[in-house]
C-alpha cells in the first residue's frame, strides 16, 4: 500500500498514497450508520443504527477488506466524491482536510491515542445498535451534535 510519511495528514488529500488515505480515518464509525432522507425536503436524518459489519462496542468494521461483498452499497470514500457526501460529519478527517482545515486535537494522528476519539464523544462506540436488531430506522433518529462537538473540539 505504501509507507506513511511524517505528518502526511497535513498534505492535500490528492497527495496521499492509499495507506495514508486509509490511515486518515479517525475511526468514529459514523459513516457506517444508516441515514434517513426526507422524501420531500431531501434533509438527511442520522440514526444510531449500525451496518451489520460494524462492531457496536468498538466502532470498527469487522471485515473492512471484504465489506463490499457483504454490504454491496457500502460507500468507498474517495477523493472524487469526498466533497459530495453531505452526511459526513463536520468532524470527519476527510471532510476537514478536503476543506484545508487541520485535524482535531482528539484525532489519533495528533493525540497519539486511538481512544481519544471516544473520550471526545465523537465515536459511536457503545452508542449504537446493529441493523440486525434495530427495527424501523425512523425509531432511531438521533442528533449527534456535530456542530457542537466540532466547535468544542476545535
Amino acid at each position: 500500500m505504501g509507507p506513511l510519511r511524517a505528518q502526511f495528514w497535513e498534505l492535500p488529500l490528492a497527495a496521499l498514497n492509499r495507506a495514508e488515505w486509509e490511515a486518515l480515518c479517525d475511526g468514529c464509525g459514523r459513516c457506517c450508520l444508516h441515514k434517513v432522507e426526507d422524501e420531500d425536503t431531501g434533509e438527511i436524518e442520522h440514526t444510531n443504527v449500525a451496518c451489520q459489519l460494524l462492531d457496536c462496542s468498538t466502532a470498527q468494521c469487522r471485515d473492512y477488506k471484504h465489506r463490499k461483498a457483504f454490504v454491496p452499497d457500502c460507500l468507498r470514500l474517495t477523493l472524487k466524491i469526498v466533497d459530495n457526501v453531505p452526511w459526513l460529519p463536520e468532524t470527519c478527517a476527510y471532510r476537514l482536510r478536503a476543506r484545508g482545515a487541520p485535524l482535531r486535537d482528539w484525532h489519533y494522528l495528533i493525540s497519539g491515542d486511538r481512544e481519544s476519539v471516544v473520550r471526545a464523544g465523537i465515536s459511536v462506540a457503545g452508542r449504537v445498535v446493529s441493523e440486525v436488531d434495530a427495527g424501523p430506522l425512523e425509531h432511531h433518529i438521533v442528533d449527534w451534535g456535530d456542530s457542537d462537538a466540532a466547535e468544542e473540539a476545535a
